[in-house]
């Protein structure tokens, strides 16, 4: 189904952005938390809704009306999204409850067998929790290596320091593509090249590039690419694993249950293929769905379209925050190097005081280690203030974020 959407201003699309938030009368929200996660549109609240009120049934299960309408709607989801992200297949899209869940699945499915004493896994620094502990632990378990890439004082990769992180040893790596926390784009097409000289494959954080239009699996070159539904304007709960289908067919289930098998009988159970076998259970079918619809929306407005008011909007803050004395911009110098993503500390304020002070003036932001502490540890910091800016954002959100920082100036000195 075609989003409808509005002409002159995406904001209006997404009801959330025109409620008042604090208390009494409160104060008109700006919501500059997009990093953390999207607002939904009414495309995607009306779709969800509209399986619900109309649709609703299990999947795969059922030959009445409900049930074959539903499978039919929670197949086209994944047709759609796997066009949207390159895929030669839909059997390449695994549903899962997002980036963490995919990751996991790839520790304990794709790795927890294949992987010896001694072999190495090569992560980086300025990676998020939900691609640092998955491997921690299969490391506790199986006696892996993880090798830490070390990044730049402006939080880039150095490609050479990447590279002498190689051996003949190496079987993985898992790095993001845009670090969640300082919004840096790392060169990832390079760093899969890297990977791939030394026989090593590749898992992709996808978390926060897919919000800014970076994901095509078939030019990234990778062999597995991970990504959240909520941080691309859809429903929470629900996310994506990408996987080689060869791989996905090779690996083994990750969780036991309901339609992931083949045939079940006393002495044995045999399962069917990928993508199938990794979802056990009854799925997220309304986010699925709801999934399906946010890549539609934003196909409506247009992802240039997206990354040009993005891109306006990273000028203008950076522009405006680079002058206020006393605050620190982390992450790279250039905007060209990064997406809407401005991690910043202030010399007179924790980041938990800028945030609360902020919030008082309806605008909200993230304030802490944002699930990054190896990150904040390198910078010696125990967490920065964090405005991130998507699409339907406006200048004057900019400048609501300004006046804020102004009054936090004021009350701390």
């Amino acid at each position: 189904m075609t989003a409808s959407v509005s002409s002159h201003d995406p904001r209006a699309d997404f009801p959330i952005l025109s409620r008042s938030v604090g208390s009494g009368a409160g104060k008109p929200l700006v919501y500059l938390d997009n990093a953390a996660t999207t607002q939904k549109p009414m495309h995607v609240i009306e779709t969800v809704d509209r399986f619900y009120r109309h649709e609703n049934a299990n999947i795969h299960r059922g030959v009445h009306y409900l049930s074959m309408n539903a499978t039919d709607a929670y197949d086209r989801a994944r047709e759609r999204i796997a066009q949207a992200i390159g895929a030669s297949h839909p059997a390449e899209v695994v549903f899962v409850r997002g980036t963490t869940e995919a990751i996991n699945l790839v520790a304990s499915s794709f790795a927890g067998d294949r992987f010896q004493p001694g072999d190495e896994i090569v992560i980086t620094m300025m990676e998020h929790h939900a691609n640092i502990v998955p491997w921690q632990l299969l490391a506790k378990k199986t006696g892996v290596v993880l090798k830490w890439a070390p990044i730049t004082d402006t939080g880039e990769i150095d490609l050479d320091a990447f590279r002498s992180c190689f051996s003949e040893k190496t079987k993985l790596a898992a790095f993001t593509q845009v670090s969640n926390a300082l919004g840096t784009i790392n060169p990832a097409r390079e760093m899969v090249a890297i990977a791939k000289e030394f026989g090593a494959h590749v898992l992709v954080d996808g978390a926060q590039g897919v919000a800014h239009g970076m994901v095509n699996v078939a030019e990234l070159g990778a062999d597995f690419y991970a990504f959240s539904g909520h941080k691309v304007v859809g429903p929470d709960g629900i996310g994506v694993l990408w996987g080689r289908r060869e791989l996905l067919d090779a690996m083994p289930p990750y969780q036991g249950g309901g339609d992931m098998i083949a045939r079940v009988s006393i002495e044995k159970t045999t399962f069917r293929e990928s993508p199938e076998r990794f979802e056990a259970g009854t799925p997220n079918i309304s986010g699925a769905i709801g999934l399906g619809a946010a890549f539609d929306y934003l196909d409506s407005v247009g992802w240039d379209e997206v990354r040009r008011r993005e891109h306006e909007l990273l000028e203008y803050a950076f522009a405006r925050m680079s002058e206020v004395d006393g605050l620190r911009i982390l992450g790279p110098a250039s905007i060209d190097d990064k997406v809407s993503v401005i991690s910043f500390t202030m010399d007179s304020a924790h980041p938990h005081d800028i945030g609360t002070i902020l919030d008082t003036e309806g605008v909200a932001i993230r304030a802490g280690h944002h699930c990054a502490q190896p990150l904040m540890d390198f910078y010696q910091i125990a967490g920065t203030a964090r405005a991130s800016f998507s699409f339907y954002n406006h200048r004057d959100d900019v400048d609501r974020l300004m006046d804020g920082i102004a009054k936090v100036k004021k009350f701390f000195g």
